[in-house]
């Protein structure tokens, strides 16, 4: 049958060419298979698992020839000689380049300046790949990952000793255990959870996205999975060893993060819910900055909890072992700023005090004390810009649905026209292509729902479509908006009851090596092609993958050429098909595995 606008070529028949290319197909995952088995790969089986399920009728009929635009004439060099990038040197196999603590400390420590980010200059970032320990281990599939961590993956100790007493987390044989204690909750997290859940609907799904402020190893982020409640946890790089790390680990979001002089990386109206549990932050200090950070990346009618010093300091100043007349200042503070920012106190009882975020501006008309609003014209443009002691005003837009349903139900921010040039139909279109999308990546690697992957990102996360496709509580998708994308659509994803970030990518995102199990890259190079190289985001990919993680691409052929050469190079293995629609759209495809490789490997398997 002749290919529809081409008549009369006859390349999808099933010749000669198109046997070599299943067999290829075919032959590539089962190399890789027998890769996994030689006693390279020390985590799980998952070359040997897409060997097993890849559907060879569905991939008989791609074509890998070049049709498109100025590609067309390009010869493929993506296999030619390239000079493999070299390991890094074993002391960074835990670098975080935005959060050196070298280069930390000659950062100010005012207001925490010195825990933000500090992004090193181009001349001195590395170009070598980041080599995982000695023993790396898969970690353990949802849910036991939240309860234990290889204890080769994150070998730091120092927790098991400092917080011991508060059930933080253990130290056992060769993994860590992590009870579900914290230090407001040493009991553990779920009575914790269920005494919030007395005030805060967190049964019903009106209650979906929450942000943990100082959030040590997150298991109050853990525990909340059981309420089909995600947390995006922060904490900073510091004494604490490895806190967000551990997170990640688990299986929990979170990033390297502190409430500093800038603003956080989210657009506001974001989080449904929002807590400190003894996070140490100054609340009340600076004119309530903090408090108004958080009112900022709040959504009308949401939460904030608030657990610890100063909370009914009367009881618990003995205890605290600090003067009582400070603690009493440092409520007086916060319960002032809250009446500024118009917030109810819904429940005060032991050390647990719990706000409502009015759901609209004109219940704080009547005020003594009129609050100095923020002139700002976007109140979503966010990225290393600096906090404001000011009150942003709630978004236009209509009550949130309960989650699951919000998930596909279109959101209010486009609704009321608040994301320019966004309609219905285009957010409804965008939602059924990556459906589209989506089934076509589980028809090759069959996995992508199993289990396998836990932490996933997106990289050009769009509305969020992708990750909404993904949906399962196998898996979370960090949605990430570039900085430089034509529309902000971060507070979409929000409203859809799914968790995300803005980043630009010509920098290192906040999280540590190999904390991430399936990236996808929709358009991304495309995107960056003219604001930083493909080699620096390619190697800032590596360094946040797992070993024998995976990667889904999503570009013009000749861009993916360029990323399959470079990949190669950093010892992954890759494969391009063509677009699910056939091989006469330019769009393509590239799947690639990074293969495992620890510190003091001198070579890593081949194809």
């Amino acid at each position: 049958m002749a290919t529809k606008g081409n008549p009369g070529d006859n390349r999808n028949n099933k010749g000669p060419v198109s046997i070599f290319i299943v067999v290829a197909l075919c032959g590539f995952f089962y190399i890789l298979g027998l890769w996994q088995r030689s006693g390279f790969g020390k985590g799980d089986s998952i070359a040997v698992e897409i060997t097993k399920h890849t559907d060879c009728s569905v991939l008989s009929d791609l074509n890998y020839e070049t049709h498109h635009d100025g590609d067309a004439g390009t010869p493929d060099d993506s296999d030619g000689q390239v000079k493999e990038f070299k390991p890094c040197d074993d002391r960074y196999i835990d670098y975080t380049p935005c959060h050196d603590q070298a280069r930390a400390m000659t950062f100010p420590r005012d207001n925490m300046n010195y825990r933000e980010r500090h992004c090193p200059p181009q001349e001195e970032k590395l170009h070598c790949l980041i080599a995982a320990p000695r023993g790396y281990a898969t970690p353990f599939p949802w849910p036991k990952s939240r309860d234990y961590v290889p204890y080769a993956n994150a070998p730091y100790k120092s927790l098991t000793v400092e917080k011991a007493v508060q059930n933080w987390i253990q130290y056992e044989g060769n993994v860590f255990r992590f009870p579900g204690g914290g230090t407001q909750f040493p009991q553990g997290a779920d009575a914790y959870i269920n005494e919030l859940a007395s005030v805060i609907p967190l049964d019903n799904g009106m209650v979906r996205t929450a942000l943990d402020t100082g959030c040590g190893v997150a298991s109050w982020g853990a525990y909340l999975f059981k309420k089909n409640v995600i947390a995006m946890s922060i904490a900073p790089r510091d004494s604490h060893e490895a806190q967000v790390q551990f997170a990640l680990e688990r299986g929990v979001p979170a990033i390297i993060g502190v409430l500093g002089t800038i603003m956080l990386p989210f657009p506001s109206g974001s989080f449904d819910m929002a807590h400190c549990s003894r996070c140490l932050i100054p609340w009340g200090a600076n004119g309530g900055l903090y408090m108004k950070e958080v009112d900022r990346v709040l959504r009308p009618g949401g939460y904030w909890i608030l657990a610890g010093p100063p909370i009914n300091w009367k009881h618990n100043y003995h205890a605290w072992q600090r003067p009582e007349d400070e603690l009493k200042e440092e409520q007086r503070q916060i319960e002032d700023t809250a009446k500024l920012l118009c917030w109810e106190k819904k429940h005060e009882k032991g050390e647990i005090a719990i706000w409502r975020k009015a759901l609209n501006n004109d219940e704080c008309n009547e005020q003594d004390t009129q609050p100095t609003i923020c002139e700002s014209a976007n109140s979503d443009d966010v990225w290393y810009k600096k906090m404001e002691n000011c009150i942003t005003p709630a978004k236009p837009g209509t009550t949130w649905k309960p989650f699951p349903e919000r998930l596909n139900v279109v959101p209010s921010r486009i609704t009321s026209g608040s994301v320019r040039g966004v309609s219905t139909e285009l957010f409804e279109e965008d939602n059924r292509l990556w459906k589209k999308h989506v089934n076509a990546y589980k028809r090759v690697n069959k996995i992508i729902d199993s289990g396998r992957y836990r932490n996933v990102m997106d990289m050009n996360a769009g509305f969020g479509s992708f990750a909404a496709a993904l949906d399962s509580p196998k898996l979370w998708v960090m949605n990430v908006v570039p900085t430089i994308a034509e529309k902000a659509t971060l507070g979409v994803v929000f409203e859809r009851g799914l968790i995300g970030i803005y980043h630009d990518w010509c920098e290192a995102f906040s999280t540590y090596p190999r904390t991430y199990d399936l990236i996808h890259a929709n358009g991304l190079f495309s995107l960056y092609k003219n604001e930083c190289t493909a080699e620096d985001i390619l190697l800032e990919m590596d360094r946040i993958l797992r070993p024998e993680g995976a990667v889904i691409f999503r570009d013009q052929v000749g861009v993916l050429k360029q990323v399959k050469r470079l990949a190669k190079a950093m010892r992954w293995n890759t494969k391009m098909v063509d677009h699910e629609d056939g091989p006469l759209i330019s769009e393509k495809v590239l799947y690639a595995v990074k293969r495992y490789w620890v510190a003091g490997d001198n070579t890593t398997s081949t194809d």
